[in-house]
């Protein structure tokens, strides 16, 4: 419109121009004359009208060449419209897919955005929300088809295909495929929190301690989890490990694997006490003793010590005589009484056995105490009372497995 104005008041001002010109010749009783030759071609006529002509001229040669410009542009500019008006319903068509999506409506959300992804500004935003709608409705096949498309229209260092594959994946609980793709992802960014979070979440899925083990340093350094979830983890981890070298029952690979514990970690005294029950077991008692003490010299623990009279020593009076120090810092404690009553039975010193016993049932009654010292009163071939003391200790294990379902079931 803009432009048309300019042309009208160019062609006004032609004309009234050639108007002054034709009353300005008049009165001066001059025309004006014009000849143009060509050859044998010649034409003759007056100023007026040859200025007249040149504007006539002039303006249809415009128009003929603007409309031969709209006429070479036309093409170009339909094909712009149609892109556009495929652009915008694309747009449209993301806002109805997302909210269906959210809706619920699965099969229609998906559907509507494969059908409008070619021609979208965010083609990946299509793929990816298709890809969860096809899972959402059990369609993995279609879901993986569009997570393809997604991967070869993005690029290597685009990490929106890969987190979104690797988190269907997992909620799909395809934890070896979610771990091969946030494997790709962790060597593109080592330090990405979602990739560590998830890759945190598979290994633990799959029981691979061995993988978490070298992924704590990584939730450690880039405070993925809180500190106090960090040391549970590591606690986690690092006993699931050991528990899985005391399987094998092979001292060497049981001492490799402590030698990779955190030192903060070994001072803990349930990860501690896997590791020394597994070396017990493999026959390499002797080999942790003092490791034992050493232990039970920084953290008093129970279960340390019935592990300690468990290790065969081939002296057993001394083995006694080690243990019974620990009666003047802890003379009251029942499990040493009880510790010290087992020690001296295998010692065969009888009579001691039983006096050890009978405190530490007067302390504490427990299971183990009775049966200790029913051990103890068959050996001195006291039968009738061995069989009472075998008698309260079934009793007593028979309560406490009622109380423990009891309070399970309260």
């Amino acid at each position: 419109m803009k432009n048309l104005s300019y042309v009208l008041g160019s062609l006004l001002g032609a004309v009234a121009l050639i108007f002054l010109l034709h009353n300005w010749l008049a009165e001066l009783n001059e025309p004006g004359y014009v000849l143009l030759g060509f050859g044998h071609w010649s034409l003759e006529t007056s100023l007026t009208v040859f200025a007249a002509g040149l504007v006539i001229g002039f303006f249809i040669a415009y128009w003929f060449f603007r409309l031969l410009g709209i006429l070479i542009r036309m093409p170009g500019q339909l094909s712009k419209h149609r892109r556009n008006v495929k652009f915008n319903r694309s747009q449209e068509a993301l806002v109805t897919g997302l909210f269906d999506a959210a809706d619920g409506n699965w099969e229609r959300a998906e559907h509507i955005l494969i059908k409008h992804a070619a021609n979208s500004g965010a083609p990946l935003l299509h793929y990816l929300t298709a890809a969860r709608a096809a899972q959402s409705r059990g369609a993995l096949d279609k879901r993986d088809e569009y997570l393809k498309i997604a991967a070869e229209q993005s690029s290597d260092t685009n990490m929106a295909v890969g987190l979104t594959q690797a988190e269907l994946h997992l909620s799909e609980q395809q934890f070896e495929q979610a771990l091969e793709t946030l494997g790709k992802l962790h060597s593109i960014d080592p330090g990405h929190a979602r990739v560590l979070k998830m890759m945190h979440q598979a290994y633990q899925h799959i029981g691979d301690w061995e993988g978490l083990s070298r992924l704590l340093p990584s939730l450690q350094k880039n405070k993925i989890l809180m500190e106090t979830e960090v040391k549970l983890l590591e606690t986690q981890t690092y006993s699931r490990l050991l528990k899985q070298a005391a399987v094998s029952k092979d001292p060497q690979t049981l001492r490799s694997s402590w030698e990779n514990v955190p030192g903060h970690i070994k001072t803990l005294p349930g990860v501690a006490n896997i590791y020394f029950a597994a070396m017990i077991a493999a026959g390499e008692g002797l080999s942790i003793e003092s490791e034992m003490l050493k232990q039970l010299s920084k953290h008093w623990d129970k279960t340390l010590l019935a592990l300690y009279a468990d290790i065969e020593t081939g002296d057993n009076h001394k083995h006694l005589q080690e243990a019974e120090k620990w009666l003047a810092v802890y003379p009251a404690d029942a499990v040493l009484l009880q510790i010290l009553g087992k020690l001296a039975l295998k010692d065969q010193q009888l009579e001691k056995a039983e006096q050890y016993l009978l405190k530490s049932l007067h302390i504490d009654a427990s299971v183990d105490a009775y049966q200790f010292m029913g051990d103890v009163l068959f050996s001195k071939g006291e039968t009738e009372k061995a069989c009472d003391a075998y008698k309260q200790a079934l009793e007593l294990a028979s309560a406490e497995v009622i109380n423990r379902a009891e309070s399970i079931s309260g």
